[in-house]
């Protein structure tokens, strides 16, 4: 595939800007986007509320937080980034949306589409040899 997929674009971008926001939120409450190393010291408990009736849940290496109008879950990637993203990551972004990202419940057929999405050099691992998260490369999708 060596042609632009617009909807799996839609989806990472849209995935990705719901990170952003939710790690704004951890950012603004405990001074850092990544607390894991707060959950891990026993500084804060690895469930608990951000604001209102925003939460969130640390698991392993991530964290899922439940905004108003969705749940998103993600990694952390090396240094605390939050920028990856995976094929079970958006599959579950996807599910959560599925008015909007109905093609993409079909979590074989988004596998299928984002392994051939990698050949186009438009994402690449986060770090060659990690956990198979993927970030956008240079410029993103111009």
């Amino acid at each position: 595939m060596n042609h632009r997929n617009i909807l799996l674009e839609q989806l990472i971008v849209d995935f990705l800007s719901k990170v952003d926001k939710a790690t704004s939120l951890l950012e603004e409450k405990f001074g850092t986007r990544c607390i894991l190393r707060l959950w891990r010291t026993n500084k804060i408990e690895r469930c608990g509320t951000i604001v209102d009736n925003i939460t969130y849940e640390l698991h392993g290496v991530g964290c899922a937080i439940r905004l108003p109008e969705v749940c998103i879950d993600f990694d952390y990637g090396p240094n605390g980034r939050t920028d990856g993203f995976d094929v079970w990551r958006l599959y579950m972004y996807a599910c959560e949306l599925p008015l909007k990202y109905q093609k993409y419940t079909d979590k074989k057929l988004l596998t299928t589409e984002f392994e051939d999405y990698i050949s186009t050099g438009k994402i690449e691992e986060i770090s060659p040899g990690t956990d198979g998260l993927y970030i956008i490369k240079g410029n993103g999708f111009i």
